[in-house]
């Protein structure tokens, strides 16, 4: 990755141009950049040299122009958009996306807490709510639970009334209870899968083993919930995960997360209203993107990184 200065974009009909305040990192972006797994490959736009220039998919920000036929925005407004499908572009001064892509950002919401949000925020939402289906009063487990999603996830399933036993090491555990986990396991000291204790649902954003160990611990008609990690589970997972499910009262699913702005919404609202807090591990200025994406790759970051433009 470089530092470069480029033309100011101009937005094309149905387009804004947004002057980027703040962006939020996120795994898929040092997934495009490596080009790791494979299967990123194609939506990098290419096999062997990605199309996308300029990463960044989760920006918040101040609209600074408007295209053709475009009513929803006007100059000045501040606004929290999703961009990994529309191309990317939000590690830069100025991004244009089209209107739809941008969500109000909530005044109570601070530029750099709204643009950590959207990739992993509706990642959780949808994993532990829609996939997840989580039901107040129910044991929830979350596998990596000081990430960048698990934190989202802890919180969302605490908001919705589940009993919430987050996994991490122990140097993040008191971080995890205060964000509302009931319980919180140190797997460096205790492996969560032999303590004798079962869940309602498991959400799975570590995925370091296979799926199959946690088979005992999902409580009768309980789901586990695969989110992110290891390639290698990953794809069982996919392949297995349906087989297993057919033969059991339990199920075990494989989870891609859907782009959507009511999501948005929802959880910029959620954080305005002080139910949910995007924690933000470290601030970088853009000339040291490089190394927030290295920092990303130690998988060490508890909450989220924030490029501060």
């Amino acid at each position: 990755m470089t530092l470069r200065e480029v033309d100011t974009p101009e937005p094309a009909p149905g387009q804004v141009r947004v002057r980027v305040a703040a962006a939020g990192t996120n795994a898929g972006d040092h997934h495009l950049l490596r080009g790791s797994p494979w299967l990123v490959r194609p939506m990098a736009g290419g096999m062997f040299r990605p199309k996308i220039r300029i990463l960044g998919g989760n920006v918040a920000g101040t609209v600074d122009a408007v295209g053709d036929g475009v009513t929803a925005w006007s100059v000045g407004d501040e606004v929290v958009g999703e961009l990994s499908s529309h191309g990317y572009g939000g590690f830069a001064d100025f991004v244009c996306a089209p209107a739809e892509a941008f969500v109000a950002r909530p005044g109570a919401v601070p530029a750099e807490v709204a643009a950590v949000v959207p990739t992993a925020g509706i990642t959780a939402l949808q994993a532990v709510r829609d996939k997840g289906e989580a039901r107040a009063g129910e044991r929830v487990l979350v596998v990596g639970a000081s990430g960048g999603v698990g934190t989202f996830a802890v919180q969302i399933a605490r908001d919705l009334g589940a009993q919430v036993t987050g996994v991490c090491s122990g140097r993040n555990a008191d971080m995890v209870r205060s964000i509302g986990a009931d319980h919180v396991v140190d797997y460096t000291a205790h492996d969560v899968t032999t303590l004798g204790e079962q869940y309602d649902l498991i959400i799975d954003v570590a995925a370091f083993r296979t799926f199959l160990d946690y088979r005992p611990i999902v409580a009768p008609g309980g789901r586990y919930v695969l989110v992110g990690g290891t390639p290698k589970w990953l794809y069982q997972a996919m392949l297995l995960g349906p087989l297993v499910s057919a033969r059991s009262d339990r199920t075990f699913g494989f989870f891609i997360v859907q782009p959507s702005t009511d999501d948005l919404r929802t959880l910029l609202q959620m954080t305005a209203e002080g139910r949910l807090n995007p924690g933000i591990d470290r601030h970088y200025p853009l000339e040291e993107v490089p190394d927030a994406i290295r920092y990303l790759e130690t998988r060490r970051a508890r909450g989220k990184v924030v490029i501060d433009l």
